[in-house]
């Protein structure tokens, strides 16, 4: 498959290579001639922002400086964050909503999803939970917003 938007059933992108990914969605998977962070970039332009401008709304929202979660698309609250720097070619990039739990197997963390796919990821249960805790940050923040604007 050469192209992949984000939309609300993906849980994960996964890198196989440097060029290829592995999506999953709630019913399918994919493989994608894409890099995991091409497919974010591309899926942030889709939705109408740069990658670089979801990462300085998140770092304006939060604080955060590194290893941003972002919002991929803001009116499903699609919210992705990263398991290593989007720097490198390991990134792997979970959407939170579709956590249903997490928890530490062997040495790494592992992800149980709301359709009860898991995956383990190559981080500690500890930047693992490090990541989740800023997403959600980022998600509250979010919402705060969206409540003032009601008011």
């Amino acid at each position: 498959m050469e192209e992949y938007e984000i939309n609300a059933a993906t849980l994960a992108i996964i890198p196989l290579d440097e060029e290829t990914s592995k999506v999953y969605e709630l019913e399918e998977e994919y493989v994608v001639n894409k890099s995991s962070n091409s497919i974010i970039r591309e899926s942030c332009a889709y939705y109408g922002s740069s990658y670089k401008g979801r990462c300085e709304g998140t770092k304006f929202l939060t604080g955060i400086k590194a290893k941003y979660p972002i919002i991929v698309e803001e009116s499903r609250n699609i919210i992705f964050f990263p398991t290593a720097s989007s720097r490198t070619a390991q990134c792997c990039w979970i959407a939170l909503n579709q956590i249903k739990s997490y928890d530490k197997h062997k040495k790494v963390g592992r992800i149980s999803f709301m359709n009860n796919k898991k995956i383990d990821l190559d981080i500690s249960y500890y930047s693992l939970e490090n990541q989740i805790c800023r997403a959600i940050m980022l998600k509250s923040k979010l919402y705060e917003r969206k409540l003032e604007d009601i008011d």
